[in-house]
């Protein structure tokens, strides 16, 4: 046992040496995050990668993997996410994962719990200032394809809203959705690219719901095509979707049928975004839209920046419908700071 961590640790030691060593005049590795990328993919080549790869092969495939004078945003993602993949004890992050334990609503949507037992017609006092967070990870299902671009992920994401400073109602979590997803994807190659600089295509399945029974149940499944491209940095996601119907129900009570019919008249039938990384800061975007003269949707706004040791801090703004589920029908306005675990690019 000690004779293999000592060895790992002389190859990492000798990455940056044998670089400095052998390579062209080209400026060595300079970020801590290409020494934690190159660390990590020297870590699981060894432990579970090709046995007869020498140390100079190892070295060269670990270093390819962070050229920032070859790689796009994209493409680096794809690198760190594929040294991870190799790591049984490692999570692959899917969306943002964040925490906001300061996130101010300027109207709390009490509506959904008007009525029930114990709570008056206005429904439960909800404070402005609630904590909210996001979990978000996935698995790959499928890489055996003759193209090595091309994968079958299972996504999920847990978005929670929680009302951590209301203690007259016991401090309760008001709303968490649920979304697991399957999803192939697909980066084309060079020769493909139609416009920018890298370009990919997925197609997914999602199923979004809040978990509760009646009559706060919410719920919806998607079928969705996932448009993704980079352009000088700029990385852009145009992802339109077709809702599955569901039989629609007559009492609201019933467990079978369509919670919320008109769900598609708030959250639209399209998603687009858009993400740019300035050093060390991320900025990002989202518009929603439901494309009729009523002209609801939403837009969410996000910037990441340094803070300390691995964690970032972040900053998040929405504006509009579809928050949550509960809140769908809901015209929400909130901002939020906190902590980044994760980001996109």
């Amino acid at each position: 046992m000690r004779s293999t961590v000592f060895f790992l640790l002389c190859v990492i030691g000798l990455l940056p040496l044998t670089s400095l060593a052998q390579n062209s005049p080209e400026p060595p590795l300079t970020t801590q995050d290409d020494i934690d990328l190159i660390t990590q993919c020297v870590l699981n080549e060894v432990i579970a990668g090709d046995k007869d790869r020498t140390i100079e092969e190892l070295r060269h495939y670990c270093e390819q993997l962070d050229d920032a004078k070859q790689l796009s945003q994209l493409d680096k993602r794809i690198a760190r996410e594929s040294v991870g993949l190799k790591n049984r004890n490692v999570l692959t992050p899917h969306q943002r994962n964040y925490i906001l334990p300061v996130s101010y609503v300027s109207h709390p949507n009490s509506r959904p719990f008007s009525g029930l037992t114990g709570i008056s017609d206005e429904g439960e006092p909800l404070d402005h200032v609630e904590v909210k967070y996001q979990l978000s990870l996935k698995v790959p299902l499928y890489t055996g394809f003759s193209d090595k671009d091309q994968a079958i992920f299972m996504g999920f994401t847990l978005q929670s809203f929680w009302q951590f400073y209301n203690k007259d109602i016991s401090s309760p979590f008001r709303e968490t959705n649920y979304e697991p997803e399957l999803f192939w994807i697909n980066f084309l190659d060079d020769e493909n690219v139609l416009w920018g600089d890298e370009m990919a295509f997925a197609l997914g399945i999602s199923h979004q719901s809040n978990g509760r029974s009646q009559p706060n149940s919410r719920s919806w499944n998607r079928v969705y095509a996932n448009f993704l491209w980079e352009n000088r940095g700029f990385v852009f996601s145009l992802k339109p979707w077709y809702r599955l119907p569901e039989d629609r129900k007559d009492d609201i009570l019933e467990a079978k049928g369509d919670d919320n019919p008109d769900i598609h008249k708030y959250m639209g039938y399209f998603e687009f975004s858009g993400i740019y990384r300035l050093e060390e800061h991320e900025f990002s975007f989202m518009l929603r839209n439901n494309l009729n003269s009523s002209n609801r949707g939403a837009i969410q706004l996000d910037w990441s920046f340094p803070a300390w040791g691995k964690l970032r801090g972040y900053v998040q703004y929405f504006n509009g419908y579809g928050e949550s589920m509960i809140d769908y029908n809901a015209d929400i306005e909130r901002i939020g700071i906190g902590i980044l675990l994760t980001d996109l690019l």
